[in-house]
């Protein structure tokens, strides 16, 4: 390794030297011949011509010339390391002897005996878990780095090893610090020796170098420190503990008399970069983002449902989990939301982007969602309203959304896709079936009319709604984890709830997962025994004309007295089926039809016809002889509410809340 070289490039080590050169050029130096040295002369100034050493003609400039550029050709690599802004340590040997500590080191650990074995000398090492790094790199040549490593304030607690006779313990640090250590395999050639025998003072001589010789004493009395205190410009040069040395010429050229060459001797030099200041930034930066994402993460969940809708005739379960600590949060969300007449809407989102802001149109969509839901729109009129208000809030941001409605009545699951993943529906057999069709681009894009599909989802069946966190992974096609959701929701069995949790574990989902996700999962139950007793439905067909009211209050007085209830919730029923056959008699065209459905929360009455003209809530004035059905009806049920049908046509309805018990 040459040392010179190498340790040049240290931070901030050309500008020490280049400041130490500067200081040296102050100095009044004697004349130098014409050609000598390193530094050319400056422009405007020229050698002697005569040789008589007269000064050179004046330039006619009277600027200073530039300061003279320092080389490095007569540096030692002690020096170099010396004055280098880290710790450096040199080993050598399979025990790795120490061989040079420079002042940064020694300042914060404390000088140590030279030649002492690193493992006695050096516990700051074991402690770093360096010892073991260095092994290896002197096997196998090698360098090795550790990153960040804590040092505790004043270095590692354990008592130091072997000190040099008189030597203070180093200062230490007033706080801990953190380095990263390189650890670096040096090979050090020694010197030519011309006595075998070692000074009796027991202190190594000067060293000798492959390159230019420098002067220099050892100071630590190291058989290594010596060589590299005369400055390895090539490479470091030793003289093992067996071989005396003497100071000789440095001539590169064959040995002659009784000089005698030793092996090379390896070593390990080990380089200690203080990065305290760069990782208490990293962790002042990681610490601000999680209090970012903590910040998304409980907005996020404090616009999610805080308890989900259970409708009459479904069974709903969800889950939501945040992506990992290293992942910002999304904007994932989802819905229930019950529309009324036991039909039920069920939303999931997926808001592109991360961070507070994604969760912020996260929440403006899911608003904007119940909102709409609450004017009982088909699915794709949800979705084109959606799409504007999304393009609306941000243009630069996209969303996808599965909106479904379901309709006890139908057993049939309706919705609409704006880009987002197809709804599965698993059968009572194990079958599972994308509903993929129709489908069209994220909210926000515009331009596109959005349409509606529908699959069954009859007593017994289940269907799970999930954004792409569940499915998609970076090595795999999305819908390679669309079709190993399909297999495990295939055999997945029991609650919603139990069936969501499958689902995150099958698919691999844990606490470090990358991206967010949310699961919903519904069950249209097939209701046996006692809770079949419980739902009941019965229909009427009406064609109009003036015996069709009195035929609609006899029908809703008998079923209502066959379901046992009681006499005043029998009477409201049998009055509000009256107000909304009337309603539709004088505002609605054929066919009509009433319905009366039973669940165990409620009783809902409803009535169809073909005129898609929504009735409105108004105040009757006293001489008005009509107007007062829908104000008497929304006085007596618990809720009501209207819609357009599909094909043409509305629906009225209200629902009356069952006594307890």
């Amino acid at each position: 390794m040459n040392f010179t070289r190498w340790s040049a490039r240290l931070p901030r080590t050309q500008r020490r030297i280049a400041a130490r050169a500067d200081r040296g050029a102050r100095r009044p130096k004697p004349a130098a011949a014409a050609g000598g040295g390193s530094v050319p002369a400056a422009r405007g100034e020229s050698a002697d011509p005569s040789g008589r050493g007269e000064p050179p003609a004046a330039a006619p400039c009277d600027a200073a010339p530039p300061a003279a550029v320092p080389t490095l050709d007569g540096l030692s690599a002690h020096d170099l390391l010396g004055q280098v802004p880290a710790l450096v340590a040199v080993v050598y040997g399979p025990e790795h002897r120490i061989a040079y500590l420079n002042d940064t080191y020694v300042g914060l650990f404390g000088s140590r005996t030279p030649g002492t074995p690193a493992g006695q000398a050096l516990p700051e090492l074991r402690e770093l878990g360096l010892l073991p790094l260095m092994d290896q790199v002197l096997r196998s040549g090698k360098p090795r780095t550790v990153k960040s490593r804590q040092v505790p304030a004043g270095g590692p607690a354990t008592t130091p090893g072997p000190r040099q006779e008189g030597a203070a313990p180093g200062p230490g640090r007033s706080r801990h610090g953190y380095y990263t250590f390189t650890c670096s395999p040096i090979e050090m050639a020694a010197p030519k020796a011309v006595a075998p025998a070692r000074p009796a003072d027991g202190q190594a001589g000067e060293g000798a170098v492959d390159g230019t010789p420098v002067d220099g004493n050892p100071v630590d009395g190291s058989p290594v420190d010596g060589s590299i205190r005369d400055g390895a410009i090539r490479k470091a040069v030793a003289v093992p503990e067996t071989v005396a040395t003497e100071t000789v010429a440095t001539d590169p050229g064959p040995a002659t008399g009784t000089d005698q060459a030793t092996e090379p001797v390896r070593g390990v030099l080990v380089f200690g970069a203080d990065v305290t200041d760069q990782v208490e930034s990293a962790e002042r930066l990681r610490a601000s983002e999680r209090l970012q994402r903590e910040a998304a993460v409980t907005l996020q969940r404090s616009l999610l449902p805080q308890g989900l809708e259970q409708p009459d005739d479904l069974r709903v379960a969800a889950t939501y989990q945040p992506g990992g600590t290293d992942a910002a949060v999304g904007g994932d969300w989802y819905d229930v939301i019950t529309l009324g007449a036991g039909r039920t809407a069920l939303v999931i989102g997926d808001v592109m982007g991360r961070g507070v802001r994604a969760a912020a149109v996260m929440g403006q969509l899911r608003t904007a969602v119940r909102a709409y839901a609450r004017l009982d729109l088909p699915p794709h009129e949800v979705l084109q309203l959606l799409d504007g208000l999304a393009a609306e809030i941000d243009p630069h941001q996209i969303a996808t959304c599965v909106y479904a409605v379901h309709d006890p009545n139908e057993n049939r699951l309706v919705y609409a896709s704006a880009g987002h993943l197809p709804i599965l529906v698993r059968d009572p057999d194990g079958t599972v079936r994308r509903a993929s069709e129709p489908t069209g681009p994220p909210l926000g894009t515009g331009g596109w009319l959005h349409t509606t599909g529908s699959v069954p989802l009859g007593p017994g069946a289940s269907a799970v709604l999930y954004t792409d966190g569940l499915v998609e992974r970076r090595d795999k096609d999305i819908y390679d984890g669309v079709a190993a959701l399909e297999r495990v929701f295939a055999g997945a069995t029991g609650s919603p709830q139990v069936m969501c949790d499958r689902l995150i574990r099958a698919l691999g989902i844990t606490a470090e997962h990358d991206d967010d996700v949310a699961v919903l999962v519904l069950q249209h139950p097939a209701r046996t025994g006692h809770d079949a007793e419980l739902f009941h439905n019965a229909a009427l067909e009406l064609l109009g004309g003036v015996e069709a009211a009195p035929r609609a209050r006899a029908f809703a007085s008998g079923v209502l007295a066959s379901w046992r209830f009681p006499m005043e919730l029998r009477d409201l029923g049998v009055l509000a089926a009256s107000e909304l056959v009337a309603n539709s008699l004088q505002h609605g065209t054929p066919p009509m039809r009433l319905r009366l459905r039973r669940t165990d929360r409620r009783l809902i009455i409803e009535v169809t016809d073909g005129d898609e003209h929504l009735p409105r809530r108004r105040r009757a004035e006293p001489v008005d002889e009509a107007g007062r059905g829908i104000s008497i009806v929304a006085t007596i049920a618990s809720s009501w509410g209207s819609r357009r049908t599909p094909g043409g046509g509305k629906a009225v309805w209200c629902e009356f809340a069952l006594p307890a018990g």
